[in-house]
């Protein structure tokens, strides 16, 4: 098969691309590292040409100049189901966020949402994935969590509650992924994918500070503090330790979808667990913030 995948260079993107291309399929990475826009859907029809399946995995947590949710999420995906109607493509796989629902006062969740609804309404064959937290080499969890514990004195910042969560191996997402472009029991259902374990924010914070050789000490603070905290980071850094959008998603429940939605064969649900191998594997040599992390300095240097 030939499959092109929206976000090819990102967490989801790139670990999918990796697992099709291993199993030799013929794979097309579509980003805008790659020079190709979501906003124009010529760029898109070209690239998806000859295609069987496309992965739609492309999104953003945080809003940056003109890549804001709306049309990243809503207007890009449109452009996705136009490119992959006019180039004759018999699959779309889109990946979308377990909580992602309507008038929940959340720009991100409210984007991935409407997005869902342009997939479903597409009239092409559809599967809709909605992973909880993700995890993996280059992710926003093990990466910035343990830089942040490298930086800091060993202290982390929690909500005012401590919810559960099912945090998903990018590898498994990967896999329940690359099923999802072949499997006729995936064709036009909304399924959800979280991990095989059920935790706190507190205990993933714990194994994560445990497998680097950290101990670490906890302090919680109201909701608002947090989004306080995440509007300076996005102001000061490049890539921000925590974005407004990640406040809003860790305090939810990440361990059920909502709305409720259909759940995986059993032979698909992700089976690996947040074990410190695989922690340290993802984030070997985690180095501390530092003042390149900041937009200013970034900018002198260059």
């Amino acid at each position: 098969m030939k499959i092109a995948v929206t976000g090819g260079d990102g967490l989801l993107g790139k670990h999918v691309a990796q697992l099709l291309e291993a199993r030799g399929e013929q794979v097309v990475r579509v980003s805008r590292r790659r020079g190709v826009d979501l906003s124009d859907p010529a760029q898109l029809r070209s690239a998806f040409e000859g295609c069987d399946a496309v992965v739609h995995a492309a999104g953003i947590n945080r809003e940056v100049g003109v890549q804001t949710f709306r049309r990243v999420h809503v207007e890009g995906t449109a452009n996705v189901v136009c490119a992959a109607k006019a180039a004759g493509i018999g699959r779309l796989v889109f990946i979308s966020f377990l909580r992602a629902r309507p008038r929940c006062g959340s720009p991100y969740h409210e984007s991935k949402w409407q997005a869902e609804e342009i997939v479903r309404g597409s009239g092409l064959d559809y599967t809709v994935i909605k992973p909880g937290i993700v995890y993996g080499p280059g992710d926003h969890m093990l990466d910035h969590l343990s830089r942040s514990l490298r930086t800091f004195p060993r202290f982390a910042l929690l909500g005012a509650r401590d919810l559960p969560m099912r945090p998903t191996a990018a590898a498994d997402a990967a896999r329940v992924i690359a099923a999802a472009c072949t499997d006729p029991r995936l064709s036009r259902r909304t399924v959800a994918m979280v991990g095989p374990e059920e935790m706190t924010l507190r205990s993933a914070v714990e194994r994560v500070a445990t497998a680097q050789g950290l101990s670490v000490k906890f302090f919680r603070l109201p909701i608002w503090i947090h989004r306080f905290l995440a509007a300076v980071f996005e102001l000061m850094m490049i890539v921000p330790l925590v974005a407004r959008a990640q406040v809003k998603i860790l305090s939810e429940t990440l361990s059920e979808p909502l709305p409720p939605c259909d759940s995986l064969p059993d032979d698909l649900r992700p089976r690996l667990l947040l074990e410190a191998d695989r922690i340290r594997a993802a984030q070997p040599h985690p180095e501390p913030f530092g003042l390149m992390d900041l937009r200013c300095c970034a900018r002198a240097a260059s």
